[in-house]
């Protein structure tokens, strides 16, 4: 069956009603729900950096074993060289194998010089997981707190919260497609989350500015829904009468006549 504008109107200002207690709620426990998100994701951060450091660490310390068998390597060739000078025939053979001793001493020279910068920067790197370690338990420890702290208010308002998100699911089931979006859209995009209003004072409760006294008219009589044309609000109930110019003669003669 369809609903009439004035059901449809009603179910909207329940919504908002639901919405605006939870909201409420959410103030209440202020920065606090963004403030461990921001420091879940730090921590998250410093975890994985420190995960990158062990894994170049553990690089830096294959490299240095990788150098060790290659000064190992290069010093059984030039062993087996040598014996091999004791037995040359000729000078041409002999500075053939004096050059290769050569090459390898050099190969050992670098493979010392990479070990040598392998560990320098192992305990460059060990400095900085260090540090950071340390920056990590910094701020577990402000994350314990402020997640203690959030704890306290969710139990606080936990009962009230769950009751308002079960309202809220059958509250949503009575408001077709189109005006749900409608209303979700103007919801995220205003600051108090209001997306429908009433008219207080002859004014949109959301902008203050001044709804004309026939819209006015148009709102008491619940046949179309009405929008604020200023801050595209819907607008609902409005809460005080609307005084026309020709009430406001009348209301002086009863006030002078009394």
């Amino acid at each position: 069956m369809e609903k009439t504008v004035a059901q449809k109107l009603e179910a909207l200002q329940h919504l908002q009603s639901i919405d605006s207690q939870l909201d409420e709620i959410k103030k209440v426990r202020g920065a606090l729900p963004d403030e461990v998100a921001d420091l879940e994701d730090e921590i998250a951060g410093y975890e994985t950096r420190i995960e990158k450091f062990k894994n170049e660490l553990a690089e830096l310390e294959a490299n240095i074993a990788d150098h060790k068998t290659q000064i190992k390597n290069s010093e059984a060739l030039i062993r087996k060289y040598e014996e091999q000078q004791m037995n040359v025939r000729n000078n041409r053979e002999y500075d053939a194998i004096t050059k290769e001793i050569e090459l390898q001493n050099l190969e050992i020279q670098i493979s010392e010089k990479r070990i040598k910068e392998a560990f320098v920067k192992i305990d460059a790197k060990k400095e900085e997981i260090e540090r950071t370690e340390n920056e990590l338990s910094e701020r577990n420890k402000d994350l314990d707190t402020k997640k203690s702290e959030l704890e306290v208010l969710t139990k606080e308002s936990e009962a009230d919260e769950e009751k308002l998100l079960k309202d809220r699911e059958k509250a949503v089931k009575n408001i077709e497609e189109r005006l749900l979006n409608s209303y979700t859209k103007l919801r995220n995009n205003a600051r108090n989350g209001l997306a429908v209003v009433p008219v207080s004072r002859g004014a949109c409760g959301g902008c203050f500015n001044i709804v004309p006294p026939q819209r006015q008219a148009d709102i008491r009589d619940s046949k179309k829904i009405i929008v604020c044309e200023h801050c595209g609000r819907i607008l609902a109930e409005v809460t005080d009468e609307i005084v026309t110019e020709e009430k406001k003669p009348a209301r002086r003669t009863r006030k002078s006549a009394s």
